[in-house]
């Protein structure tokens, strides 16, 4: 091979191998290059806010959609089942007369479960409409001849103290009967699975206020309503500090019984229906379907406003529309009178 040749296959390899290297590098560069973009990518979606649900009854936001059904319980609201247990964690409560002039609770979860919840009341037929109204499962101990008749009828999914006192209802030591009646969450749960009740399923969502909508009213900061004696007056006062309603009840702040946690609101509606009573002359009649007159207190502000029965559920309305809820926990006053109402 003369040199001349050498020096040409020389240059040839020499050629190969750079193009060769070059090609190495620029793929080594390339490599590096989307590594980078891939790291730069996560990092941006960890800055981005995760989706964001509502609960259905709060419309606080949560980053799972919310399936839980709805449990409703019957909270006894004499002087002596005071202070009562699990109330905080309710979404909606519902106080209605019952006999006389105690008013007895419907606390409705779902958000939020109580570790512990009572003292447990009997039931009546217009609470168990109103559990009806979310699909819930219904929590009492005991019935009226009327209530009686539609549980067995089936017209709710329930769990009954009386049929469960001292296993899953247990008696506490520090009250007497009837204002000693307890559950546990953990109990509701294993009384369903014994039924073979579903507790998945959420109610219908309530509608909300949007962040930038205003609220137009009355300013009022304090509201009493005198169901009858002193033990059964109940006041809400605005605290403007944090935007939320405290309640007293019998002039003494409403409280949780085990965390000493206050019971603060978002909105109050106070709804006026007639009531009467049954042949018996003692038990009540409740009229949750005809509509009728009422207040609602939002951000300190009154306003007057109508409700509606839809769908089994009690809707405020203004100017026509469903009023929408601030985001947060409520509670519902149903009043035979809106005289019983003093601002």
């Amino acid at each position: 091979m003369t040199n001349k040749y050498k020096f040409l296959l020389s240059a040839i390899v020499f050629f190969v191998f750079l193009i060769a290297g070059c090609s190495k590098k620029e793929e080594t560069e390339n490599k590096s290059a989307s590594n980078d973009d891939l790291q730069l990518q996560s990092e941006k979606q960890q800055d981005i806010e995760p989706v964001m649900f509502q609960f259905p009854l709060t419309g606080m936001e949560t980053t799972e959609q919310s399936d839980n059904r709805a449990i409703s319980v019957m909270i006894n609201n004499h002087p002596s089942a005071r202070p009562q247990s699990g109330l905080q964690k309710a979404d909606i409560v519902y106080e209605v007369l019952a006999e006389g002039g105690i008013t007895r609770l419907l606390a409705v979860f779902q958000s939020e479960m109580p570790e512990k919840v009572g003292p447990i009341r009997s039931a009546r037929d217009y609470y168990i409409q109103l559990a009806k109204g979310f699909n819930s499962f219904y929590i009492f101990h005991g019935w009226s001849p009327s209530a009686k008749k539609l549980i067995e009828q089936g017209i709710v999914d329930s769990l009954n103290g009386l049929t469960y006192d001292g296993t899953l209802f247990k008696r506490a030591s520090f009250r007497v009967a009837p204002h000693n009646s307890y559950i546990t969450y953990k109990n509701i749960v294993k009384g369903a699975g014994e039924k073979q009740v579903s507790l998945t399923g959420a109610p219908k969502a309530n509608i909300f206020l949007k962040d930038k909508e205003d609220i137009i009213g009355e300013d009022l900061n304090k509201m009493t309503i005198s169901y009858s004696d002193k033990n059964f007056e109940v006041q809400y006062e605005y605290d403007q500090t944090i935007g939320k309603y405290i309640r007293f009840s019998g002039g003494v702040q409403t409280l949780d019984l085990e965390s000493k946690d206050p019971i603060v609101l978002d909105n109050i509606f106070i709804v006026e229906m007639k009531h009467g009573f049954l042949k018996d002359g003692y038990r009540r009649w409740v009229d949750l379907q005809s509509g009728g007159s009422g207040y609602a207190l939002q951000k300190g502000k009154l306003l007057t406003i109508e409700w509606k029965n839809v769908d089994g559920r009690i809707v405020p309305y203004k100017d026509g529309k469903p009023l929408p809820y601030v985001p947060g926990k409520t509670w519902v006053n149903i009043v035979p009178n809106l005289n019983l109402l003093s601002y």
